[in-house]
């Protein structure tokens, strides 16, 4: 259980199968930050096969050279979906905007990165994301009440390492959930 105190910046969050917001479903959510005020993170698995970073660059005017990544964008949440989150390996902070969030992450909303990312000099591990997923005070809260999500450690390798279709499950058995046992049901005990 969460008590009001709890702060889940640098944790997940996973869908549970009775979410009943279709927009979330089988979502994995890196929490960028929490706290009294609500929280703020981006969905780590659901990409946008239509767009790459490098079509992104060009809708931007930024030039894109031979070292430029084939990396694409995600749909990191419902809010301000115009707007860019580049989540990414601590070992950048090419921006004094850049959030570090523990020992292996960060995130930058800057325009600064994707120029860095554009010739080759970004970060070494990055996912890009158009939008975020944000709760109000208490939000969040409730929501993890009512059982609309799970919460487990964030490992690079959930995060960065694995292909998207595969992280839901993977951050469920984590926790040591086989995701073919939960139901789509809840209740009480």
């Amino acid at each position: 259980m969460i008590s009001q105190n709890s702060n889940l910046t640098g944790k997940l969050l996973v869908a549970m199968p009775g979410m009943g917001d279709p927009r979330f479903t089988n979502s994995v959510i890196y929490i960028g930050t929490h706290s009294a005020d609500g929280a703020m993170g981006l969905i780590v698995n659901k990409p946008n096969p239509k767009l790459e970073l490098k079509t992104l660059l060009g809708h931007l005017d930024i030039a894109t050279g031979p070292s430029t990544p084939d990396i694409t964008v995600h749909f990191g949440g419902p809010v301000e979906q115009s707007r860019g989150f580049v989540l990414h390996s601590a070992e950048y902070i090419g921006d004094p905007d850049t959030l570090k969030i523990g020992a292996d992450f960060a995130l930058t909303a800057t325009i600064d990165i994707l120029r860095d990312l554009s010739q080759g000099n970004g970060p070494n591990t990055s996912l890009l994301a158009l939008g975020y997923s944000g709760w109000a005070a208490g939000q969040l809260e409730a929501e993890l009440l009512a059982n609309g999500w799970l919460i487990c450690d964030a490992s690079f390798e959930i995060v960065f390492g694995l292909a998207d279709a595969d992280k839901w499950a993977k951050a469920l058995g984590s926790m040591g959930i086989d995701p073919m046992m939960l139901s789509a049901q809840s209740g009480r005990a």
